[in-house]
């Protein structure tokens, strides 16, 4: 082999805490040959502990076969910028296994870390299963600096890891760039930090298909549907903001099958912790249900023509658009209450999405009929606690080309 390697490493955890395990692969630099392979379980622990579990096990194998030049490659973000230098490792869990890492990567002539998504970490990521699948619902307590993690227990708040920038040396220069406010607040006025909402309309299902008035039906995905999950929850991962600021980000989802199923691809692809959220379930179309919109406007021409310029027309048995813009209202409402300041990833429907991008750009009801929003589709509103808020994203499909 040649004395350069590239060390693959990644970790999970089911349930975080939950069973988790790791996984590290060692290859030639120079051909891309498997060298070494390292996988463990960890019993039950988090996410982050794991990625650096796997990560060290990456390391020291790369240094038992006499490496000198290693390429670290991670699908863990925090782990990345921790090692590179830019974030702080404030978590005491954490600590003492970031210094444990530094002592391994001295012992390198060079080294270099970078973020890969997780697609092009499929090696480690089986290896970091299989491990978790070894220990099934027998998962022996790990001990982390001195704490234990006993199957079943809470993981202890000081253990969740935030990550915050590296202290920067103060010169003229950076005072004043840390001093001046950045985007929306640079132009708007908006004070403190914004609750970001990431907001995904979930994949397809049987009704899309026959583009059906699709409510509170219980349809799943289709197949398609299913690939649009993961190409979403791909380009989640690419999201700086999906760095996990209280441990795992939250995953608020629409009870509803087409819903959940894609939140579900989300939350297992970042990490996520998955909430059903019944606020969030799509507009009651009533008597509707189930129809095209032709047979709609067959059945109930007047009613629905007017429902299609008039909020406060209810559908027969149904759900006015009114109606819907005000339980979203208390959603969001709630929201910035519970998760102030943080990033937050709903999972829900076109109705309750266009209500929330409404909100944020203080719109008129017009925009339920004028907005377009794709299957799979992103959109990111921002929500400041002056009041202020702004729309950063809407109907993103770049992840869905090729599909």
């Amino acid at each position: 082999m040649s004395n350069r390697v590239i060390v693959e490493a990644d970790g999970g955890s089911r349930g975080n805490p939950g069973a988790a395990g790791y996984g590290a692969v060692v290859r030639d630099a120079a051909d891309g040959r498997v060298l070494a392979e390292r996988s463990d379980g960890l019993g039950e622990t988090t996410n982050n502990v794991a990625e650096y579990r796997g990560m060290i096990a990456g390391l020291e194998a790369a240094l038992e076969l006499g490496a000198a030049e290693a390429e670290i490659r991670l699908d863990s973000k925090l782990v990345v910028e921790q090692m590179s230098g830019r974030w702080r490792v404030k978590n005491p869990v954490l600590q003492p296994l970031a210094a444990e890492a530094r002592k391994l990567v001295s012992r390198f002539t060079s080294a270099r870390f970078e973020w890969i998504p997780r697609e092009r970490n499929k090696h480690a990521d089986r290896l970091a299963n299989e491990a978790m699948d070894r220990q099934g619902d027998g998962a022996e307590p790990v001990t982390e600096a001195g704490q234990l993690f006993a199957p079943g227990s809470a993981v202890p708040a000081e253990s969740v890891e935030s990550p915050e920038p590296a202290e920067r040396t103060a010169t003229a220069e950076t005072a004043e760039a840390d001093s001046a406010p950045s985007g929306v607040a640079s132009w708007s006025g908006a004070v403190g930090a914004p609750t970001r909402l990431l907001l995904l309309r979930h994949g397809q299902s049987p009704m899309s298909v026959d583009k059906r008035y699709s409510g509170r039906g219980d349809v799943p995905l289709t197949e398609l549907g299913r690939r649009q999950a993961r190409a979403a929850a791909g380009r989640l991962l690419t999201m700086e903001e999906l760095v996990p600021e209280e441990g795992a980000v939250p995953v608020l989802s629409s009870p509803l099958s087409r819903a959940r199923g894609t939140a579900e691809a989300v939350a297992t692809a970042i990490g996520g912790q998955l909430v059903p959220y019944e606020g969030l379930v799509e507009t009651d179309f009533g008597a509707w249900e189930g129809l095209t919109f032709t047979e709609a406007a067959q059945r109930y021409p007047e009613l629905h023509r007017s429902w299609l310029g008039d909020p406060a027309v209810t559908p027969p048995e149904g759900e006015s658009m009114n109606a819907v813009f005000a339980r979203v209202d208390e959603v969001r409402n709630r929201l910035l209450r519970d998760y102030a300041g943080r990033t937050i990833v709903l999972v829900t429907h076109v109705t309750p999405i266009k209500a929330l991008l409404r909100m944020a750009l203080g719109a008129g009801p017009e925009l339920f009929y004028r907005l377009h929003l794709d299957l799979a589709s992103l959109s990111v509103a921002e929500f400041y606690p002056d009041g202020n808020a702004s729309v950063r994203l809407v109907n993103d499909t770049s992840h869905l080309r090729g599909l």
